[in-house]
């Protein structure tokens, strides 16, 4: 299937994207999934699509890091298998998307960002009495704070998602802002 049938409307942009479009494993990721808790649209393609056209929305100086997260970050979905063992080659898709990418770049901003782009909300839905601490921590551990947080806001303000999430990360950031506590070298 072409992408363009995974993500209407999709046109790529730059020599990446036309790599990315043609890309087997991209365009099974793209092709794999039903409605479900958090994606009622189904398919990841249409999920994708949903955040391209945010983008095009808020064109920015990030642009094409923000095209090429969105194109990349679920696609790996489709390995995780529910019923085996914990590993982090199973369980975690955004370290299978990181791994992906790794073969396009070698940014460290884009790969901490799809690596870990999904923990801010497992994060808030474990809600343990350290939540608060327990992000800091991670947004400690991100090179480009502001391209993740635009990122996670992108992925968590699509149809079907829980805003509460992107809501308690922004009031945790605006704290420390306030309180002039970098979050991140």
């Amino acid at each position: 299937m072409a992408i363009e049938q995974l993500i209407p409307g999709f046109r790529p942009e730059t020599a990446l994207e036309r790599e990315l479009a043609s890309d087997p494993a991209l365009l099974r990721g793209l092709a794999w999934g039903r409605p479900r808790p958090g994606h009622p649209e189904g398919r990841v393609g249409t999920h994708v699509g949903d955040l391209l056209a945010a983008i095009t929305e808020q064109p920015g100086p990030r642009r094409d890091e923000l095209r090429f997260l969105a194109l990349v970050h679920d696609t790996l979905k489709h390995q995780v298998r529910p019923d085996a063992a914990f590993s982090l080659d199973n369980d975690q898709h955004g370290v299978l998307a990181r791994r992906f990418a790794e073969r396009f770049t070698h940014d460290l901003r884009i790969l901490q960002t799809l690596e870990l782009h999904d923990e801010p909300y497992a994060i808030w839905r474990r809600r343990t009495h350290d939540g608060r601490a327990a992000l800091e921590c991670l947004l400690e551990r991100i090179p480009d704070l502001s391209l993740f947080l635009r990122f996670v806001e992108l992925d968590g303000s699509t149809k079907g998602k829980d805003a509460r999430p992107i809501h308690w990360v922004q009031s945790i950031v605006a704290a420390q802002s306030a309180a002039d506590v970098p979050l991140a070298a």
